[in-house]
């Protein structure tokens, strides 16, 4: 089942839809360095911005869930957007493309290159790879700073996290676990006062 991310309309995935999310996660598979982080501008132009699979809260939404849980957050993410596509299978072969060229690249790379990661040419290729990284994660930080501080309270936690990590070198878990919490308690304190007026109408 295909699962529109915009309104939550429900409809039938095709094979050819399928394959569709196959293909373009393979393509996102195939042109990203450096993680799951990497991927952000490259899945905002492709979902959000050319097909309006998504929003730039849900693509939020999908990166928090995806790194703070286990396993890779470029995995953790293609499944998310396959299912919300396509379901089961939808998330099967959009998990299954953006790991398919990894696999092929180092599996070629094993075979026929011994001392790989020793060769002068491919250091100093990496080098301006990553480069190119950075570059794409300032971006990607630009691009959704509307979305990530949008109130006094997440550029609180923004700063408090970010000073726990750069200067108190606390593990990234336990910042994340913290800001949870810290999400919720914050949710739940501004949602009191509107819960009570309510009920206070409702009596009136």
């Amino acid at each position: 089942m295909e699962k529109n991310a915009q309104n939550g309309k429900t409809e039938k995935a095709g094979v050819k839809e399928l394959l569709g999310l196959f293909a373009l996660f393979f393509k996102i598979g195939l042109v990203t360095f450096g993680g799951g982080l990497a991927m952000l501008p490259i899945l905002e132009r492709e979902l959000v911005e050319k097909r309006g699979w998504a929003t730039k809260e849900r693509m939020m939404d999908y990166f928090a869930i995806g790194q703070s849980t286990p396993g890779i957050i470029a995995v953790n993410v293609a499944t998310f957007i396959g299912f919300e596509r396509g379901g089961f299978w939808g998330a099967l072969l959009a998990t299954t493309g953006v790991v398919a060229p990894s696999i092929i690249i180092i599996s070629i790379i094993a075979i026929f290159l011994a001392g790989f990661s020793d060769n002068v040419y491919v250091k100093k290729a990496l080098t301006g790879v990553n480069i190119a990284v950075a570059a794409l994660l300032a971006k990607a930080v630009w691009s959704f700073r509307s979305v990530i501080l949008k109130s006094p309270v997440s550029v609180l936690l923004f700063a408090i996290s970010f000073v726990l990590i750069v200067v108190f070198k606390i593990n990234t878990a336990l910042v994340v676990l913290g800001s949870i919490v810290l999400g919720i308690i914050f949710y739940v304190l501004k949602r009191k006062p509107k819960i009570e007026a309510g009920t206070k109408n409702d009596a009136d």
